[in-house]
């Protein structure tokens, strides 16, 4: 587990956390990549958006082995949102828009994807098993 407080400077210790897993689970370097653009994604979002960049409110980050691959699990101390509401960063008309983007790339790049706690806690997994194997 690793928790920071709300400053978007500490965004640094997520990379170096996910440094130190990767000598556990051996990711791909794709795998590795989704992981790493979800996960920052994700605690930016909990940093600015949910606990408006007050440094006084933290960001968990939990991490768990799970079904062929690990799950991680992004809490904030913040109000929370309505994920369903966050606008589609693709549709014409919200093209030219900066919201949205962040949700929908962590959709995107995760194996499987949920919010709870009203918006204030992600849970994104991600399949470790190779397609292959």
């Amino acid at each position: 587990m690793l928790t920071i407080s709300s400053n978007p400077n500490n965004i640094l210790e997520v990379e170096s956390y996910l440094q130190k897993l990767d000598f556990d689970f051996s990711f791909d370097k794709e795998k590795y990549a989704d992981i790493l653009i979800s996960l920052t994604e994700a605690v930016n979002n909990a940093i600015i958006h949910g606990n408006k960049s007050d440094e006084t409110k933290l960001v968990h980050i939990h991490v768990t082995e799970k079904d062929n691959g690990v799950s991680f699990c992004v809490i904030d101390e913040g109000t929370g949102f309505n994920p369903s509401r966050v606008p589609d960063p693709t549709c014409a008309e919200n093209i030219e828009c900066c919201g949205g983007r962040g949700v929908y790339i962590m959709k995107a790049l995760a194996d499987d994807i949920s919010f709870d706690d009203d918006g204030r806690k992600v849970e994104m997994y991600f399949n470790l098993k190779s397609e292959t194997a």
